[in-house]
């Protein structure tokens, strides 16, 4: 009998794939042989050493100390693309909503609401403050070739856009998916300078931490359109709030909030609504649920962030697993 605890709310969807008979699951099991996680910071939890797996029901891993894990001997798995039609819905929507003012002129419309038999006059004399250019015809960069960076490209192909992409670590398996139509850039400086929407795709590490800094935005066109559904820290706060003020920036669209940026009109923020699906948060639960079971019942490691991937049929009735 397994024992495996949740820490967050997992879709069911993803809970009916393990057994009764096999698997006792709960919020406080003791001894864990697994734990299954979404967004709870585990940095100062400390683990039991009955664990043997973490399974993230998303992709991000900041909330999971990786490397401890792997010192201990505990296999972190992630779900990279489980949540991605989700994140780049939201992604088409964050590129319109940069170029037509859409959220500026419902906060308008909604605060003329006392003017009464008036409001269709005001509304008609105030309109051409929320005009916006179409995204048909413009160049769109794509900062990181994944799973979502690759269906946002092909998507904007599909709107009508100009389609240049960067991501020097691009995989066989995303590269199979991308449309030829896509533009290879030579540089990330060349993708920046070229581009009238940016759309960041890469993950939040020590290397792409403040990303794009002043240096960058020096590069950009005056009246760029910037969309983050990544992560915050990939852009420096205090450079894109000088890029808004100065013009260069004309919109930044971005799931993560942030009090510094707050009051500037060029930012639109959502409350991290990116894989806010329910069939995200199943398709999540079940990708994550199916490598957890696999590695406890079989051995097997597939999209490890700390491991490599180790697949191999089961052949016997016994397997000796060693982490080296």
């Amino acid at each position: 009998m397994y024992k495996i605890q949740t820490l967050n709310k997992i879709s069911q969807k993803g809970l009916d794939l393990l057994s009764r008979d096999q698997y006792e699951v709960s919020a406080d099991a003791k001894d864990p042989d697994a734990i299954l996680v979404r967004s709870q910071a585990m940095h100062d939890m400390a683990l039991a050493p009955s664990v043997k797996a973490i399974g993230r029901a998303g992709a991000g891993v900041n909330n999971i100390p990786v490397e401890k894990c792997a010192a201990q001997g505990v296999v972190v798995f992630n779900t990279p693309g489980a949540n991605a039609n989700a994140v780049k819905e939201l992604v088409v929507a964050g590129l319109i909503l940069a170029s037509r003012k859409i959220v500026q002129g419902i906060v308008f419309a909604k605060s003329q609401a006392d003017k009464g038999s008036e409001l269709d006059k005001v509304i008609e004399k105030e309109k051409s403050r929320f005009s916006g250019p179409e995204i048909k015809g413009k160049k769109l960069g794509v900062i990181g070739l994944g799973a979502i960076g690759v269906m946002v490209a092909n998507d904007a192909l599909s709107l009508g856009m100009e389609v240049m992409g960067f991501d020097p670590y691009i995989s066989i398996e995303a590269a199979w998916g991308l449309s030829r139509e896509v533009k290879r850039a030579r540089s990330l400086e060349q993708l920046i300078a070229e581009s009238d929407y940016i759309s960041l795709h890469v993950p939040l590490n020590d290397k792409t931490k403040g990303l794009i800094d002043n240096e960058k935005f020096a590069l950009m066109k005056k009246g760029v359109r910037l969309v983050n559904f990544a992560r915050g820290g990939l852009v420096d706060k205090a450079a894109l709030k000088e890029a808004c003020e100065g013009g260069t920036v004309a919109a930044y669209v971005t799931d993560f909030p942030d009090a510094a940026l707050a009051s500037l009109d060029q930012v639109v923020a959502m409350p991290h609504l990116g894989a806010s699906t329910p069939e995200s948060e199943d398709n999540c639960a079940v990708m994550a649920v199916r490598q957890v079971r696999d590695f406890l019942e079989n051995g097997n490691i597939k999209n490890s962030v700390n491991y490599p991937d180790c697949e191999m049929p089961f052949l016997t009735k016994t397997r000796i697993l060693i982490a080296n």
